[in-house]
Parts: structure tokens; sequence; C-alpha cells
């Protein structure tokens, strides 16, 4: 409707300022609405971009590049404890050699102890039979017998001990010796095979992790552009306010020449305000155009920019779904069946380790109870000995009558003593039997829970090549959304092809409603200045001042009433904040 009456042919149509205002407030609205329209669309794309992009990053955290979150990391750990797993089984059977030959040690000692304990008793047994005759000795002999029995007791559990400890030992080193053959036949190719299948897998995603940074790249690159061209379209908002500003020119006019100011003037002053006025409009309009084509040329001159980023983006989208395909499926395959295998020797690594571990806890518990046991067998040596020495003491008052009984309690104090060098020996031996337990069943063992570590370490591989396909699809869709809204786009904004001529055509109206010849008018000076002033002040921009001021120049009334007004105008934020933008 506006593009046939603009082609009209003759200006006679627009002879009327309320003609031409009629036609700049159709040009107004459909600036207006198509800026708004496009605004709308571009913001619509920048939506579906920030989407795309989240679908980056989440296809970037299922790829798990970095140091700390590199869930290949994992499985290369597992692998590396797994190849650890021969020598720790081979440390592991030195270590029961070892407590083996500890524990041998000690039982020497302990059968020194059970010898010095079958002396006693003889010697005991002596006592009770010399002393029969004497009512003094006789629950004394009984006494210290009792001693000597609840001695061998202790000794022989402490005997006890030991053997079912070498029975452990003997059990262990035997299942660990078949577990260190069976780890010479199978942990190399094992480890191997795992750690190809890492590598594989990791280098696979370090890939599709290069793919995506450059989806990325470009995306962002887009998103700038799109943001650059947002601002651009401030374009028509200017434009906009400027069609606005020639129609408020031409209704201040109006508004003059009805006023009591315009009456006073007769009709060939009216004539030469009206075609100054005309030139003026003219002017902003022609200017306005000039703008306009310029900036929403380089509006256009992006967005057409857009398509080519957007197939770049789908390419590399499809590229990076392929990779992600029948490849990581394969991988996938590949690392499971070697993971099965690292199970059945994890497997026998978990069972082994639990039977060290076994071991190692029942030498330190024997050891403790050892301990204990020494103490007391110490504290019978010790009732022995006073009681024996008591019993010297008596003797000594006896005379010829307890000579007998007095040999055989100092026989009893000597071989008691020796009790206290076989403990001393073991006392100083059960720290090298604790420190043997130690051996087997270290702080740090490479094969304790290895086969939770396999698990956990292919189980995170999976859930991240589950996600990424996830995210992959995410980013399918959102490439897919954007190539469209971008299409849409570039239908939308083609500013110049149906604003720039509805523009051009405006000015041209203006132009002839002008004529050719500006209109002097500065005999008219002291009577236009407050419309002068009326229509000043309606700009916001500095560019629309400058024009006014080349085609109506500022009377003295004019030029002083800015100045006057001053004060008020600086108070006004949003005059300031235009003339600073534009």
């Amino acid at each position: 409707m506006l593009a046939h009456a603009l082609v009209s042919p003759t200006a006679a149509a627009y002879a009327s300022g309320r003609d031409i205002g009629r036609t700049l407030e159709s040009a107004r609205s459909r600036v207006e609405e198509r800026f708004l329209e496009g605004g709308t669309v571009l913001l619509s794309v920048m939506d579906v971009l920030n989407r795309l992009l989240n679908s980056l990053e989440g296809v970037t955290a299922a790829l798990d590049n970095g140091e700390q979150s590199d869930t290949g990391a994992d499985l290369r750990a597992t692998v590396e404890s797994l190849t650890a797993l021969p020598l720790t089984e081979e440390n592991r059977q030195q270590a029961l050699v070892s407590l083996a030959q500890t524990g041998r040690d000690l039982r020497k000692y302990v059968s020194d102890m059970q010898e010095t304990m079958r002396y006693l008793r003889t010697f005991a047994v002596t006592v009770k039979i010399t002393g029969a005759g004497l009512a003094e000795f006789a629950g004394f002999a009984q006494e210290i017998l009792e001693r000597i029995y609840s001695g061998t007791d202790e000794v022989n559990r402490f005997a006890a001990h030991l053997d079912s400890l070498d029975k452990e030992v003997k059990l262990a080193a035997a299942f660990g010796a078949s577990v260190s053959k069976g780890y010479a036949d199978t942990v190399p190719a094992v480890a191997a095979a795992l750690r190809d299948d890492a590598a594989k897998i990791a280098e696979h995603r370090k890939h599709l992790g290069v793919v995506a940074r450059e989806v990325g790249a470009i995306a962002r690159g887009v998103q700038s552009k799109v943001a650059s061209t947002l601002s651009a379209l401030q374009i028509g908002d200017i434009t906009r306010q400027r069609i606005e500003h020639v129609q408020a020119t031409l209704s201040l006019l109006e508004e003059f020449f009805a006023g009591e100011e315009g009456a006073k003037l007769d009709a060939g002053a009216r004539k030469r305000l009206q075609n100054v006025i005309h030139h003026l409009t003219a002017a902003q309009m022609s200017d306005m155009c000039v703008n306009f084509q310029r900036e929403s040329e380089n509006v256009v001159t992006t967005i057409a920019s857009f398509d080519h980023d957007m197939r770049e983006i789908l390419k590399l989208r499809d590229q990076m779904s392929g990779a992600s395909g029948e490849s990581g499926s394969n991988f996938m395959r590949a690392l499971e069946s070697s993971v099965s295998a690292a199970h059945e020797i994890v497997r026998q690594v978990d069972t082994a380790s639990r039977q060290a571990d076994q071991v190692s806890q029942s030498t330190i518990g024997t050891a403790a109870k050892l301990s204990e046991a020494i103490a007391n067998i110490r504290a019978v040596k010790t009732d022995i000995h006073y009681m024996a020495l008591n019993t010297n003491l008596r003797c000594s008052r006896l005379g010829e009558e307890g000579r007998s009984i007095n040999v055989v309690t100092a026989e009893l104090r000597i071989f008691a003593g020796k009790l206290d060098e076989s403990a001393d020996a073991i006392v100083t031996g059960l720290p090298a039997l604790e420190a043997a337990a130690g051996r087997v069943a270290p702080a740090t063992d490479a094969g304790a829970g290895l086969g939770e570590s396999l698990t956990s370490a292919v189980g995170n591989i999976r859930s991240a090549a589950d996600m990424m396909e996830k995210e992959l699809k995410v980013l399918a869709e959102n490439g897919r959304e954007v190539a469209t809204k971008i299409g849409l786009l570039i239908g939308k904004l083609d500013f110049q092809r149906d604003l720039g001529e509805v523009f051009a055509r405006c000015a041209d109206v203006l132009d002839e409603a002008a004529g050719t010849e500006v209109a002097d008018i500065s005999d008219l000076a002291e009577a236009i200045a407050p419309l002068d002033r009326k229509i000043f002040k309606h700009y916001t921009m500095v560019q629309e001042r400058n024009i006014h001021r080349d085609i109506i120049p500022a009377c003295a009334e004019s030029a002083a009433a800015p100045a006057s007004a001053e004060p008020a105008k600086i108070e006004n934020d949003e005059d300031l904040f235009a003339d600073a933008l534009f």
C-alpha cells in the first residue's frame, strides 16, 4: 500500500505537510516493525547458539580430556597396578619365607624353655620327695610344683601359637607360588592389551576434542557476529527517531501557522517559511537515508557470512557424530574383552591378598599373645626363684637335715634363671616377627581393590561414552536449529531491499515539495525563533542539529535561549545520554 503511494508521479499529492506526514508515518511504522522482527529473530538465534555452546560443553565434559577428569587415567593407573603384580607377589613370597624363618628361630627358644620346664618339674618332684619327712616343706613343695606346671602350660601355649602360625605361612606360601607362576604367563599380555585399549580410547577422544573445539570456535564467532549485528540494529531505532523528528518538524510548522505568531505572517512569509522547513526535512531525510544505507549494508554483509559458518559447523558436527559411532563401539568392545581377562587375574590377586592379610593379622595377634605369655613365664620364673631362695634360707637353719633340700632348690634357682635367657631372646625376636608380618601385607598393596578399580574405570569410560553420544545428539539438533534460524534471519533482515527504497522515496517527495531554491527568511528570524527552538529541542543527535543550523542559522534570540536554559538542559539526563551516543 505504501509502495503504491510512494510511486505516484506527481508531487501535488504531497503538497501539504499533512500528506507528507502520513507518508512518513507509514515508513516509520514499517521500519519499527521490520527491525523489531529482525531483533526478535536475532535474539532467538543467540538463544539457540547458547544452547549449541552448552551442548558443546557437555561433549567436552564427556570427553574428559583434562588430567583430573580423564576417566582413562583410572584405567591406566589400574594397568600400572596390574603390571606391578609379579614383583609384588615375589616380594610377598620373600616376606613369607622371612616370616617362616623368624618363626623357626623363635621355635628354637621355645624348645629350650620346654626343656628347662622339664628339668624344673624334676627338681620340684625331688624337693617334694626329699622334704617328705619335714612338715614345713610339704606345702612349699606342692606349691612350687603347681607354679612349674602353670609355667609349662604357658610355654606349651606359646609353642602352639607358633605351630599354628607356621601352618598358615606354609599354606599362603604354597598358594602364592602358584599365583606367581600364573602372573608370569598372563599379566604382561593382559596389561599390554589394556594399555593399548586405553591409548586408543584416549586418542579417539582427543580427536573428538579437537573437532569440538573447532565447532566451539566457529559457534562463538557466529555468536560474536550476532551480538555485533544486534548492536548494529540500533540503526533501526535511530532511523525511527529521525523520521519522528521530521514528522514533529512538519507538525510544529502546522501548529505555528495555526497560532498567534504564524497569524502575524503574510502569505509570502508563510510560503518562504514552509519552503525552508521542507528543505530542512528533506535534508534530514536524505542524511538519514545515507546513514541507513551504509549501516544496513554492514548488517546484511555480516548476516550473509553466517551461512558459511553454519555449513562448517554442520560439517564438523557430522564428522563428530560419525567418529563417535561404530569406531567408539569397537573400542569399548575391545576394552571389555581385555578387562574380562584381567578380572580372572584380579580374582586370584584378591584371594592371595586376603590370605596374606590374614597371615599378617594373625602374626601380629600372635606376637601380642607371645608378649603376654613371656610376661607370664617371667612371673613364674620370679616366683620359683624367690620360693627356692626362701627354701635355701630355711634349710640353712635346719643344718644337716636340710642340706639335701638346699642342694635341689639351688638347682631350681639356676634353671629358673635359664628361662630368662630364652625369654630375652624371644622378646628380642618378636619385633622381627612383626616386621616380617608387615612385609607380607604392606600398607599399600598393588593388588588391593583391583577388581573394583577395573569395574569402576570401565564404568566411567562407558558412562562418558553414553554421555558423549547423548550430547552429540543434542549438538546435532541444535546445529540444525541454528541453521534454520539463520536461514530465516537472512530473509528477514534484508532491510535495504524493502526499507531503503521507501526511505529514498520519502526523501524524494520532500525534495520535490521543497523545490530547488531555499527561500531567504532572515527577515523572519525573530518571528520564527519560538518555532526554531521547539524544532531544535526535539533532536537527539548532533548530526541532526548540525544539519538544522546549516539551513536555519540561530538568530540572536534562539542562540541566547539555549544558554539561559542550559541549567535545565543539563538536568535532563536523557538529552545528555543521547548526545553522548550520537
